[in-house]
């Protein structure tokens, strides 16, 4: 069985995610998603949802077979005990795919890093950010 790992914020979820879920889950049998911290979240704004929420919500999407909170301090810890064959990123992520399987190799975990591609809806006004859906509500409800 070919067991792959997404990971991400998944803070008010849209299209784009579940496009990186559905061919995340596409790359094997068995989908694990690792929902970060929002704490760990230092390279955009933090989440607006609770860590508990987007991991639920995360969990009941149908590609997804398991999806767990991210450590506190250790974004590897969840993936050594997932154990992974695949590991994909977003299409979006600012991880190097290269920089993520040292460290994964590093760890004694042995797979492989694959990247989503980007998803392009094939109607108008897809919103496919969280900080894009923040301001279009900000700007709306003034």
């Amino acid at each position: 069985m070919t067991t792959v790992v997404a990971q991400g914020t998944f803070d008010l979820l849209h299209p784009g995610h579940l496009h990186y879920l559905r061919e995340a889950a596409e790359m094997g049998e068995e989908l694990h998603v690792i929902v970060a911290r929002r704490e760990n979240v230092t390279h955009k704004d933090p989440p607006i949802l609770p860590n508990e929420q987007r991991r639920e919500m995360v969990a009941a999407l149908d590609p997804v077979e398991a999806a767990v909170v991210g450590h506190d301090d250790d974004i590897f810890v969840p993936v050594e005990r997932i154990d992974p064959d695949v590991l994909v990123l977003g299409y979006d992520q600012h991880h190097d795919r290269g920089d993520i399987a040292d460290a994964l190799a590093e760890r004694g975990i042995d797979c492989v890093v694959k990247r989503a591609s980007q998803y392009e809806p094939d109607y108008e006004g897809a919103v496919l950010s969280t900080g894009r859906i923040v301001e279009r509500i900000l700007d709306q409800r003034q």
